[in-house]
Protein backbone atom coordinates (compact mmCIF):
# COMPACT_ATOMS: atom_id res chain seq x y z
CA UNK A 1 0.00 0.00 0.00
CA UNK A 2 1.25 3.40 -0.60
CA UNK A 3 0.31 5.31 2.27
CA UNK A 4 0.63 2.75 5.39
CA UNK A 5 2.11 -0.16 6.17
CA UNK A 6 -0.95 -1.62 7.54
CA UNK A 7 -3.33 -3.52 5.41
CA UNK A 8 -6.84 -1.13 5.00
CA UNK A 9 -10.81 -2.23 4.88
CA UNK A 10 -11.23 -0.10 2.04
CA UNK A 11 -10.12 -0.15 -2.10
CA UNK A 12 -6.80 2.13 -2.80
CA UNK A 13 -8.20 4.95 -4.25
CA UNK A 14 -5.63 3.49 -7.05
CA UNK A 15 -7.81 0.91 -7.83
CA UNK A 16 -11.42 1.89 -9.04
CA UNK A 17 -14.02 -0.54 -9.73
CA UNK A 18 -13.92 -3.54 -12.28
CA UNK A 19 -16.61 -3.00 -15.39
CA UNK A 20 -18.71 -6.48 -16.38
CA UNK A 21 -17.40 -4.47 -19.70
CA UNK A 22 -14.00 -3.67 -19.66
CA UNK A 23 -12.46 -6.41 -20.72
CA UNK A 24 -10.46 -9.21 -18.83
CA UNK A 25 -10.42 -8.48 -15.35
CA UNK A 26 -6.39 -9.10 -14.68
CA UNK A 27 -6.00 -6.89 -17.40
CA UNK A 28 -8.25 -4.06 -15.77
CA UNK A 29 -6.19 -4.05 -12.57
CA UNK A 30 -2.65 -4.02 -14.98
CA UNK A 31 -4.03 -1.07 -16.36
CA UNK A 32 -5.03 0.92 -12.96
CA UNK A 33 -1.87 0.11 -11.86
CA UNK A 34 0.06 1.56 -14.86
CA UNK A 35 -2.06 4.70 -14.59
CA UNK A 36 -1.26 5.03 -11.23
CA UNK A 37 2.41 5.09 -12.05
CA UNK A 38 2.06 7.33 -14.75
CA UNK A 39 -0.08 9.73 -12.54
CA UNK A 40 2.77 9.57 -10.36
CA UNK A 41 -1.05 7.98 -7.46
CA UNK A 42 1.65 5.47 -7.20
CA UNK A 43 5.24 6.19 -6.88
CA UNK A 44 8.65 4.49 -6.72
CA UNK A 45 9.31 2.22 -3.89
CA UNK A 46 5.17 2.34 -2.61
CA UNK A 47 3.98 -1.45 -1.21
CA UNK A 48 0.99 -3.01 -2.94
CA UNK A 49 -1.47 -5.05 -1.02
CA UNK A 50 -0.94 -8.67 -1.08
CA UNK A 51 -2.39 -10.31 -3.96
CA UNK A 52 -5.20 -12.53 -1.47
CA UNK A 53 -6.20 -9.29 0.00
CA UNK A 54 -6.89 -7.82 -3.09
CA UNK A 55 -8.83 -10.52 -4.50
CA UNK A 56 -10.93 -10.87 -1.95
CA UNK A 57 -11.62 -7.06 -1.95
CA UNK A 58 -12.54 -6.93 -5.57
CA UNK A 59 -14.10 -10.86 -5.19
CA UNK A 60 -11.49 -12.39 -7.84
CA UNK A 61 -10.28 -15.49 -7.37
CA UNK A 62 -6.56 -15.13 -6.55
CA UNK A 63 -5.38 -16.00 -10.26
CA UNK A 64 -6.61 -13.11 -11.41
CA UNK A 65 -4.53 -10.96 -8.92
CA UNK A 66 -1.35 -12.61 -9.88
CA UNK A 67 -1.87 -12.38 -13.29
CA UNK A 68 -2.38 -8.63 -13.07
CA UNK A 69 0.60 -8.35 -10.93
CA UNK A 70 2.99 -10.28 -13.37
CA UNK A 71 1.27 -8.65 -16.75
CA UNK A 72 2.28 -5.16 -14.48
CA UNK A 73 5.52 -6.83 -13.86
CA UNK A 74 6.11 -7.61 -17.50
CA UNK A 75 5.11 -3.89 -18.24
CA UNK A 76 8.37 -2.78 -15.85
CA UNK A 77 5.84 -1.47 -13.21
CA UNK A 78 6.62 -3.90 -10.25
CA UNK A 79 9.09 -5.59 -8.25
CA UNK A 80 9.33 -8.33 -6.37
CA UNK A 81 10.82 -8.03 -2.76
CA UNK A 82 10.03 -11.49 -1.57
CA UNK A 83 9.11 -12.09 1.97
CA UNK A 84 8.61 -8.00 2.40
CA UNK A 85 5.42 -8.24 -0.91
CA UNK A 86 5.61 -6.32 -4.15
CA UNK A 87 6.80 -2.92 -4.56
CA UNK A 88 6.49 -0.36 -7.63
CA UNK A 89 9.44 -0.32 -9.65
CA UNK A 90 11.83 2.34 -10.11
CA UNK A 91 11.55 4.26 -13.45
CA UNK A 92 13.55 2.42 -16.22
CA UNK A 93 16.42 4.55 -17.75
CA UNK A 94 15.66 5.15 -21.17
CA UNK A 95 19.81 5.12 -22.80
CA UNK A 96 19.62 6.48 -25.85
CA UNK A 97 20.62 3.90 -28.66
CA UNK A 98 23.87 3.60 -29.89
CA UNK A 99 23.67 3.18 -33.69
CA UNK A 100 27.06 1.65 -35.36
CA UNK A 101 27.72 2.48 -39.20
CA UNK A 102 31.06 1.73 -38.79
CA UNK A 103 30.96 -2.41 -39.34
CA UNK A 104 30.59 -3.16 -42.87
CA UNK A 105 27.27 -6.10 -42.49
CA UNK A 106 24.49 -7.39 -44.84
CA UNK A 107 21.31 -5.96 -43.67
CA UNK A 108 18.24 -8.06 -42.54
CA UNK A 109 17.23 -9.55 -45.69
CA UNK A 110 13.95 -7.95 -46.98
CA UNK A 111 10.95 -10.12 -47.30
CA UNK A 112 12.65 -13.02 -45.81
CA UNK A 113 11.88 -14.61 -42.23
CA UNK A 114 15.82 -15.43 -41.22
CA UNK A 115 14.96 -16.81 -38.11
CA UNK A 116 12.78 -19.39 -39.46
CA UNK A 117 15.54 -20.81 -41.99
CA UNK A 118 18.26 -20.33 -39.47
CA UNK A 119 16.31 -23.13 -37.45
CA UNK A 120 15.13 -24.77 -40.37
CA UNK A 121 18.92 -25.16 -41.91
CA UNK A 122 20.39 -25.84 -38.05
CA UNK A 123 17.40 -28.78 -37.99
CA UNK A 124 18.22 -30.04 -41.45
CA UNK A 125 21.97 -30.50 -40.43
CA UNK A 126 21.20 -32.02 -37.03
CA UNK A 127 18.98 -34.62 -38.72
CA UNK A 128 21.26 -35.26 -41.79
CA UNK A 129 24.66 -35.42 -40.47
CA UNK A 130 26.83 -37.43 -37.87
CA UNK A 131 26.55 -35.21 -34.99
CA UNK A 132 29.79 -36.87 -33.49
CA UNK A 133 31.84 -35.65 -36.77
CA UNK A 134 29.75 -31.99 -36.21
CA UNK A 135 31.61 -31.43 -33.32
CA UNK A 136 34.84 -32.79 -34.44
CA UNK A 137 38.21 -32.14 -35.96
CA UNK A 138 38.65 -32.17 -39.86
CA UNK A 139 41.13 -31.54 -42.19
CA UNK A 140 41.02 -28.20 -43.78
CA UNK A 141 39.79 -27.50 -47.22
CA UNK A 142 35.73 -28.12 -46.30
CA UNK A 143 34.35 -31.77 -47.59
CA UNK A 144 33.41 -32.51 -50.57
CA UNK A 145 29.64 -31.51 -50.44
CA UNK A 146 31.36 -28.27 -49.19
CA UNK A 147 33.54 -27.51 -52.16
CA UNK A 148 30.40 -28.69 -54.29
CA UNK A 149 28.30 -26.25 -52.50
CA UNK A 150 30.96 -23.76 -53.24
CA UNK A 151 31.24 -24.41 -56.80
CA UNK A 152 27.36 -24.26 -57.34
CA UNK A 153 27.72 -20.52 -55.35
CA UNK A 154 30.37 -19.15 -57.62
CA UNK A 155 28.51 -20.17 -60.84
CA UNK A 156 27.32 -17.33 -61.85
CA UNK A 157 30.55 -15.28 -61.72
CA UNK A 158 32.73 -18.54 -63.43
CA UNK A 159 30.17 -20.89 -64.46
CA UNK A 160 30.93 -24.64 -64.00
CA UNK A 161 34.45 -25.10 -61.87
CA UNK A 162 36.25 -27.87 -60.91
CA UNK A 163 35.48 -28.21 -56.93
CA UNK A 164 38.89 -29.88 -56.57
CA UNK A 165 40.33 -25.82 -56.93
CA UNK A 166 38.13 -25.11 -54.27
CA UNK A 167 39.10 -24.36 -50.37
CA UNK A 168 36.39 -23.53 -47.35
CA UNK A 169 37.70 -21.27 -45.41
CA UNK A 170 37.12 -19.98 -41.85
CA UNK A 171 36.12 -16.15 -43.21
CA UNK A 172 38.10 -13.93 -45.60
CA UNK A 173 40.40 -12.60 -43.06
CA UNK A 174 41.57 -15.79 -42.30
CA UNK A 175 41.96 -16.13 -46.31
CA UNK A 176 43.59 -13.02 -46.70
CA UNK A 177 46.79 -13.91 -44.08
CA UNK A 178 46.94 -17.44 -45.53
CA UNK A 179 47.68 -15.94 -49.01
CA UNK A 180 49.85 -13.33 -48.05
CA UNK A 181 52.18 -15.80 -46.15
CA UNK A 182 52.01 -18.21 -49.27
CA UNK A 183 52.60 -15.87 -51.95
CA UNK A 184 54.75 -13.52 -50.38
CA UNK A 185 58.18 -13.46 -47.83
CA UNK A 186 58.59 -11.15 -45.07
CA UNK A 187 60.09 -7.51 -46.56
CA UNK A 188 58.10 -8.12 -49.40
CA UNK A 189 55.80 -5.43 -51.08
CA UNK A 190 52.10 -6.32 -51.47
CA UNK A 191 50.47 -3.56 -53.97
CA UNK A 192 46.96 -2.17 -53.23
CA UNK A 193 44.82 0.72 -53.64
CA UNK A 194 45.24 4.23 -51.60
CA UNK A 195 42.24 3.59 -49.94
CA UNK A 196 41.15 -0.46 -49.21
CA UNK A 197 40.26 -3.17 -46.88
CA UNK A 198 41.90 -2.39 -43.36
CA UNK A 199 42.32 -5.91 -42.40
CA UNK A 200 45.19 -6.18 -45.55
CA UNK A 201 47.04 -3.96 -44.01
CA UNK A 202 46.51 -5.94 -40.30
CA UNK A 203 47.95 -9.14 -41.69
CA UNK A 204 50.40 -7.60 -43.71
CA UNK A 205 51.76 -5.43 -40.99
CA UNK A 206 51.52 -8.93 -38.78
CA UNK A 207 53.18 -10.82 -40.85
CA UNK A 208 56.08 -8.46 -41.21
CA UNK A 209 55.01 -7.34 -44.81
CA UNK A 210 54.67 -3.61 -46.52
CA UNK A 211 51.49 -2.43 -48.43
CA UNK A 212 51.97 0.06 -50.76
CA UNK A 213 50.02 2.53 -52.76
CA UNK A 214 49.25 2.52 -56.57
CA UNK A 215 47.21 5.58 -57.50
CA UNK A 216 43.54 5.54 -58.74
CA UNK A 217 41.15 7.86 -60.91
CA UNK A 218 37.12 7.00 -61.24
CA UNK A 219 37.72 3.98 -62.36
CA UNK A 220 39.71 2.07 -59.78
CA UNK A 221 43.85 1.73 -60.41
CA UNK A 222 45.62 2.98 -63.11
CA UNK A 223 47.56 0.71 -65.40
CA UNK A 224 50.35 2.90 -66.02
CA UNK A 225 51.14 3.45 -62.17
CA UNK A 226 51.14 -0.31 -61.42
CA UNK A 227 53.02 -0.97 -64.18
CA UNK A 228 55.32 1.49 -62.94
CA UNK A 229 55.10 -0.05 -58.93
CA UNK A 230 56.10 -2.97 -60.29
CA UNK A 231 59.36 -2.04 -62.50
CA UNK A 232 59.97 0.42 -58.99
CA UNK A 233 59.50 -2.26 -56.27
CA UNK A 234 59.19 -6.20 -57.90
CA UNK A 235 56.26 -6.40 -55.33
CA UNK A 236 55.35 -10.29 -55.95
CA UNK A 237 51.36 -9.57 -54.79
CA UNK A 238 48.28 -7.42 -55.86
CA UNK A 239 45.72 -6.70 -53.63
CA UNK A 240 42.29 -5.96 -55.46
CA UNK A 241 38.33 -5.54 -54.24
CA UNK A 242 37.26 -4.55 -57.60
CA UNK A 243 33.70 -4.85 -57.16
CA UNK A 244 31.46 -2.62 -54.67
CA UNK A 245 35.03 -1.45 -53.02
CA UNK A 246 35.52 -1.00 -49.76
CA UNK A 247 35.41 1.71 -48.96
CA UNK A 248 35.17 3.98 -52.07
CA UNK A 249 31.90 1.46 -52.86
CA UNK A 250 33.18 2.13 -56.92
CA UNK A 251 32.74 -0.90 -59.13
CA UNK A 252 35.62 -1.07 -61.63
CA UNK A 253 34.93 -1.32 -64.88
CA UNK A 254 35.38 -3.71 -67.48
CA UNK A 255 37.42 -1.87 -69.84
CA UNK A 256 39.79 -0.99 -67.12
CA UNK A 257 39.87 -4.48 -65.60
CA UNK A 258 41.38 -5.59 -69.20
CA UNK A 259 43.91 -3.13 -68.64
CA UNK A 260 44.87 -4.71 -65.25
CA UNK A 261 44.94 -8.01 -66.57
CA UNK A 262 47.02 -7.32 -68.90
CA UNK A 263 49.89 -5.69 -66.37
CA UNK A 264 49.11 -8.29 -64.31
CA UNK A 265 49.99 -11.02 -66.55
CA UNK A 266 52.62 -9.15 -68.12
CA UNK A 267 54.93 -9.01 -64.56
CA UNK A 268 53.40 -12.15 -63.62
CA UNK A 269 51.93 -10.68 -60.51
CA UNK A 270 49.93 -12.62 -58.27
CA UNK A 271 46.66 -11.49 -56.85
CA UNK A 272 44.44 -11.61 -54.28
CA UNK A 273 40.56 -10.88 -55.50
CA UNK A 274 38.55 -9.91 -52.33
CA UNK A 275 35.25 -10.31 -54.35
CA UNK A 276 32.84 -10.24 -51.18
CA UNK A 277 29.66 -8.43 -53.06
CA UNK A 278 29.85 -9.70 -56.62
CA UNK A 279 26.96 -11.12 -56.24
CA UNK A 280 25.12 -8.38 -54.59
CA UNK A 281 26.29 -5.98 -57.91
CA UNK A 282 23.43 -6.11 -60.54
CA UNK A 283 25.61 -5.59 -63.45
CA UNK A 284 29.37 -6.45 -62.29
CA UNK A 285 32.10 -7.21 -65.04
CA UNK A 286 33.41 -10.45 -64.91
CA UNK A 287 35.83 -11.09 -61.77
CA UNK A 288 39.99 -11.57 -62.87
CA UNK A 289 40.05 -14.80 -61.88
CA UNK A 290 38.48 -15.30 -65.42
CA UNK A 291 40.83 -13.51 -66.88
CA UNK A 292 44.40 -14.63 -65.69
CA UNK A 293 43.19 -17.40 -63.73
CA UNK A 294 46.39 -19.16 -62.97
CA UNK A 295 47.90 -15.80 -60.98
CA UNK A 296 44.59 -14.73 -59.17
CA UNK A 297 43.21 -16.46 -55.97
CA UNK A 298 39.88 -15.69 -55.90
CA UNK A 299 38.06 -14.48 -52.45
CA UNK A 300 34.24 -14.94 -51.82
CA UNK A 301 32.99 -14.84 -48.26
CA UNK A 302 29.15 -15.36 -46.98
CA UNK A 303 29.55 -13.28 -44.21
CA UNK A 304 29.21 -10.24 -46.50
CA UNK A 305 25.92 -11.06 -48.30
CA UNK A 306 23.90 -13.17 -46.26
CA UNK A 307 24.91 -12.92 -42.49
CA UNK A 308 27.69 -11.58 -40.78
CA UNK A 309 28.16 -14.65 -37.88
CA UNK A 310 28.04 -17.42 -41.01
CA UNK A 311 31.44 -16.98 -41.19
CA UNK A 312 32.63 -19.01 -44.67
CA UNK A 313 34.51 -18.12 -47.46
CA UNK A 314 35.08 -19.72 -50.38
CA UNK A 315 38.67 -19.90 -52.27
CA UNK A 316 39.39 -20.47 -55.89
CA UNK A 317 43.00 -21.52 -56.07
CA UNK A 318 43.71 -23.16 -59.67
CA UNK A 319 47.08 -23.94 -59.31
CA UNK A 320 47.22 -27.44 -57.35
CA UNK A 321 50.92 -26.73 -55.33
CA UNK A 322 49.99 -23.48 -54.38
CA UNK A 323 46.58 -24.53 -53.26
CA UNK A 324 48.47 -27.43 -51.11
CA UNK A 325 50.79 -24.07 -49.85
CA UNK A 326 47.80 -22.23 -48.86
CA UNK A 327 45.97 -25.30 -47.09
CA UNK A 328 49.87 -25.47 -45.27
CA UNK A 329 49.37 -21.79 -44.47
CA UNK A 330 46.20 -21.82 -43.12
CA UNK A 331 46.16 -24.68 -40.88
CA UNK A 332 48.90 -22.35 -38.81
CA UNK A 333 46.64 -20.28 -37.17
CA UNK A 334 42.97 -21.78 -38.42
CA UNK A 335 43.01 -25.39 -38.68
CA UNK A 336 39.51 -25.78 -39.98
CA UNK A 337 35.91 -23.84 -40.75
CA UNK A 338 33.26 -24.80 -37.56
CA UNK A 339 31.84 -28.30 -39.14
CA UNK A 340 28.18 -26.56 -38.07
CA UNK A 341 28.76 -23.86 -39.73
CA UNK A 342 30.14 -25.02 -43.06
CA UNK A 343 27.79 -27.65 -43.30
CA UNK A 344 24.85 -24.81 -42.68
CA UNK A 345 26.25 -23.08 -45.50
CA UNK A 346 26.62 -26.09 -47.87
CA UNK A 347 21.98 -26.94 -46.25
CA UNK A 348 21.22 -23.24 -47.04
CA UNK A 349 22.88 -23.47 -50.81
CA UNK A 350 21.61 -26.56 -52.10
CA UNK A 351 18.20 -26.14 -51.01
CA UNK A 352 17.92 -22.20 -52.02
CA UNK A 353 17.46 -20.66 -48.62
CA UNK A 354 20.92 -18.96 -49.18
CA UNK A 355 19.64 -17.66 -52.86
CA UNK A 356 16.49 -16.64 -50.58
CA UNK A 357 18.41 -14.60 -48.33
CA UNK A 358 20.98 -12.71 -51.26
CA UNK A 359 17.60 -11.61 -52.48
CA UNK A 360 16.20 -10.19 -49.55
CA UNK A 361 19.48 -8.67 -48.98
CA UNK A 362 20.07 -7.36 -51.80
CA UNK A 363 16.45 -5.65 -51.69
CA UNK A 364 16.88 -4.17 -48.20
CA UNK A 365 20.20 -2.96 -49.22
CA UNK A 366 18.73 -0.77 -52.10
CA UNK A 367 15.90 0.24 -50.11
CA UNK A 368 18.73 1.68 -47.56
CA UNK A 369 20.89 3.08 -50.00
CA UNK A 370 18.55 5.10 -51.81
CA UNK A 371 17.29 6.74 -48.27
CA UNK A 372 20.46 7.40 -47.06
CA UNK A 373 20.88 8.95 -50.39
CA UNK A 374 17.75 11.58 -50.15
CA UNK A 375 18.48 12.04 -46.03
CA UNK A 376 22.27 13.01 -47.47
CA UNK A 377 21.40 15.27 -50.54
CA UNK A 378 23.62 13.81 -52.85
CA UNK A 379 26.79 14.04 -50.98
CA UNK A 380 27.17 10.57 -50.97
CA UNK A 381 29.40 8.57 -53.32
CA UNK A 382 28.27 4.87 -53.98
CA UNK A 383 26.45 2.73 -55.46
CA UNK A 384 22.82 1.41 -54.90
CA UNK A 385 23.54 -2.02 -54.56
CA UNK A 386 26.54 -1.65 -51.90
CA UNK A 387 26.41 -2.25 -48.66
CA UNK A 388 27.82 1.06 -47.32
CA UNK A 389 28.48 4.63 -48.76
CA UNK A 390 31.75 6.77 -48.66
CA UNK A 391 30.82 10.22 -48.02
CA UNK A 392 33.65 13.01 -48.66
CA UNK A 393 33.03 16.00 -46.31
CA UNK A 394 32.84 19.57 -46.66
CA UNK A 395 35.97 21.67 -46.10
CA UNK A 396 35.08 22.63 -42.74
CA UNK A 397 35.05 18.70 -41.24
CA UNK A 398 37.82 17.03 -40.63
CA UNK A 399 37.12 13.08 -40.70
CA UNK A 400 38.67 12.32 -37.60
CA UNK A 401 36.87 14.92 -35.92
CA UNK A 402 33.40 14.49 -37.81
CA UNK A 403 33.64 10.43 -36.08
CA UNK A 404 34.08 12.15 -32.53
CA UNK A 405 31.31 14.31 -32.94
CA UNK A 406 28.96 11.97 -34.51
CA UNK A 407 29.97 9.38 -31.51
CA UNK A 408 28.93 11.83 -28.85
CA UNK A 409 25.43 11.38 -30.59
CA UNK A 410 25.55 8.14 -30.39
CA UNK A 411 26.80 6.97 -34.10
CA UNK A 412 29.58 5.35 -34.88
CA UNK A 413 31.36 5.62 -38.41
CA UNK A 414 34.44 5.08 -40.17
CA UNK A 415 37.15 7.92 -41.00
CA UNK A 416 38.95 7.69 -44.16
CA UNK A 417 42.43 7.16 -42.21
CA UNK A 418 41.07 3.90 -41.52
CA UNK A 419 41.42 2.90 -45.12
CA UNK A 420 44.40 4.82 -45.89
CA UNK A 421 47.71 3.15 -47.43
CA UNK A 422 50.31 5.88 -47.56
CA UNK A 423 49.89 9.27 -47.46
CA UNK A 424 46.83 9.49 -49.24
CA UNK A 425 45.14 13.41 -48.72
CA UNK A 426 40.84 11.69 -48.91
CA UNK A 427 39.12 14.17 -46.16
CA UNK A 428 35.98 11.33 -46.31
CA UNK A 429 33.95 8.50 -44.14
CA UNK A 430 32.47 5.36 -44.26
CA UNK A 431 28.62 4.84 -43.68
CA UNK A 432 27.71 1.42 -43.29
CA UNK A 433 24.09 0.82 -43.79
CA UNK A 434 23.43 -2.91 -42.93
CA UNK A 435 24.22 -3.68 -39.21
CA UNK A 436 21.06 -2.54 -37.41
CA UNK A 437 18.09 -4.02 -37.14
CA UNK A 438 15.77 -1.46 -37.97
CA UNK A 439 15.49 1.17 -40.88
CA UNK A 440 14.08 3.65 -38.58
CA UNK A 441 16.74 3.30 -36.75
CA UNK A 442 18.90 4.12 -39.44
CA UNK A 443 17.11 6.84 -40.74
CA UNK A 444 17.04 8.98 -37.33
CA UNK A 445 20.49 8.26 -37.08
CA UNK A 446 21.19 9.47 -40.93
CA UNK A 447 18.88 12.69 -39.95
CA UNK A 448 21.27 13.79 -37.16
CA UNK A 449 24.13 13.15 -39.14
CA UNK A 450 23.26 15.24 -41.81
CA UNK A 451 22.18 17.91 -39.47
CA UNK A 452 26.08 17.38 -38.20
CA UNK A 453 26.93 18.23 -41.87
CA UNK A 454 25.51 20.83 -42.66
CA UNK A 455 27.07 23.33 -40.03
CA UNK A 456 30.73 24.18 -39.29
CA UNK A 457 32.12 21.84 -35.97
CA UNK A 458 32.78 25.59 -34.09
CA UNK A 459 29.76 25.36 -31.73
CA UNK A 460 30.21 21.54 -30.32
CA UNK A 461 34.37 21.93 -30.71
CA UNK A 462 34.29 22.18 -26.67
CA UNK A 463 32.58 18.50 -26.44
CA UNK A 464 34.57 16.56 -28.96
Amino acid sequence: MSQSESIQDTLPAWMPALQKQGGPRFLQVADALQQAVESGALKSGDRLPPQRWLAAKLQVDLTTITRAYDEARRRHLLEGRGARGTYVAAPKAELTPVLDLSMNTPPPPAGVDADALLKQGLAQVLMGADNTLLMNYHLAGGSDADREAAARWLAPAFGRLDKQQLVVCPGAQAAIAALILTLTKPGDVILAEPLCYPGLHTAARQLGRRVLAVGTDEHGMLPELLEQACQQYHAPLLYLNPTLQNPTALTMPEARRSAIATIIQQYRLRVIEDDPYWLLAETAPPPFATRVAEQVAYISTLSKCLMPGLRVAFVLIRDANQREHFLSALRSFALMTAPVMAALATQWIQDGSAQQILKGVRKEARLRYNMASNILAGRDAGCHDALHIWLTLPAYWEAAQLARAAAAEGIFVTPAEDFRTGDSEVNAIRLSLGSTKERQHLQTGLQKLSRLLASPPDHIKKNI
